[in-house]
């Protein structure tokens, strides 16, 4: 009987999400009237478009095996088709899908499509639980900047919700980090928007321009290996809540650095410009406040890199168990964190350079200033007594 109730309860909780994405427009990569957000520039090469077409057509189709414990015994159903080959970009684009479909052909294997969102610059995780309590996954570590939250697709496997059984492949899952990243697990693109209403009551500092950036894992049980890279997509013997966690700290950071690395280059093309017309004028117009504020918000982006992200924090599950800090550090040498921070703070030097010297000519315009005021005082001085002088004598 108690069990009956625990399963009621559970249907309960995890239904109210799934009312909110069968009520929400099915919009791509806009929420609260923002515009469509372009894909994140992961320097130095160009993500190819074909694996975003490969996981759009594959989600639907490759489901993984039975879950442990459920007891169904089915089979998975046959692997996706190859695409057109009027879709296949190029030779290595066509490579690149050979290897991802050979990653999913084998029996047991699944693809997990995974999801990285930017929208806002700070989440409340407090209320965000307080109001999702049901699914939040309990931490395994003293990190407090991120929550995990699990739901499950009750339309996609009603006899065995109804009968208690969880399908791991009817899962999904959102990591959601304090400094505004939400990455999505196991989630296709038309139920991303509801997942992000869920997180938007929560959050501050909503961008204009939401950035967005694509993932898949690969789990295949028979890999001999603990994991094994690929081009946009990893592959593990076992996706676990903790490889879940691993995998999306480094996407939350990687996107949420994507981020400060525009806001730096906005101010390098501001201070750019500032320089090319001091090269054809000889002379800069900047109002003090102005420069201040570029102070400000150059200051403030190195801090919140540093701080909030925790960029440089060696995650606390891979301290732990050497799995996952192989899949740590291989994600992080993926995604360039450390070259890409490099380049941050190379440019917040130049923005430093251009500051002390703006500041510099202002200071140098004050005290000019300040010098001829001193001069006029002097000379209307000189004036007064030599006409007090001349009226003496007359």
């Amino acid at each position: 009987m108690m069990e009956l109730c625990r399963i009621r309860t559970f249907q309960k909780s995890l239904l109210r999400p799934l009312l909110l994405l069968q009520h929400a427009p099915c919009r791509t990569l806009q929420t609260l009237g923002r515009s469509p957000s372009p894909s994140v520039f992961r320097p130095p090469r160009r993500r190819t478009p074909l694996l975003l077409l490969l996981l759009r057509s594959s989600f639907a189709s490759v489901s993984p095996g039975p879950a442990p414990g459920s007891g169904t015994g089915e089979c998975p159903p046959p692997p996706p088709a190859p695409l057109p080959p009027d879709e296949l970009a190029s030779d290595d684009d066509a490579y690149y899908h050979e290897h991802i479909l050979e990653a999913t052909q084998e029996d047991q294997s699944r693809l997990v499509p995974v999801k990285a969102y930017f929208p806002c610059t700070s989440i409340n995780l407090k209320s965000l639980q307080s109001q999702n309590s049901f699914n939040v996954i309990p931490p395994t570590s003293r990190a407090t900047n991120y929550v995990v939250l699990r739901y499950y697709d009750v339309k996609g496997d009603p006899e065995g919700f109804k009968a208690g059984i969880i399908d791991e492949s009817h899962c999904h899952y959102m990591v959601v980090f304090q400094y505004g990243s939400i990455v999505l697990f196991n989630v296709s693109d038309h139920e991303a928007d509801g997942y992000l209403k869920i997180v938007e009551k929560h959050a501050s500092g909503l961008l204009p321009e939401m950035r967005k950036d694509d993932y898949a894992v690969v789990e295949k049980p028979t890999l001999e290996t603990w994991m094994q890279g690929g081009l946009d997509f990893i592959i593990l013997r076992d996706l676990s809540i903790d490889g879940i966690r691993t995998i999306g700290s480094v996407l939350g950071q990687s996107i949420a650095l994507d981020y400060y690395i525009r806001q730096v280059d906005g101010m390098v093309a501001e201070f750019t410009d500032i320089n090319r017309g001091m090269e054809k004028t000889g002379t800069f117009t900047m109002e003090r406040k102005k420069l201040f504020q570029l102070v400000g918000k150059a200051n403030s982006n190195l801090a919140d890199v540093i701080l909030k992200l925790g960029l440089f924090e060696r995650s606390d599950i891979a301290w732990k168990n050497a799995n996952y800090a192989q899949i740590w550090e291989y994600l992080r040498d993926e995604y360039e964190l450390t070259q890409r921070f490099g380049n941050l703070d190379f440019k917040l030097k130049f923005v430093e350079h251009n500051i002390r010297f703006l500041q510099e000519i202002l200071q140098n315009r004050k005290s000019d200033f300040l010098e001829w005021l001193i001069i006029i005082l002097i000379s209307v001085e000189i004036l007064i007594s030599v006409y007090n002088i001349v009226q003496e004598q007359m």
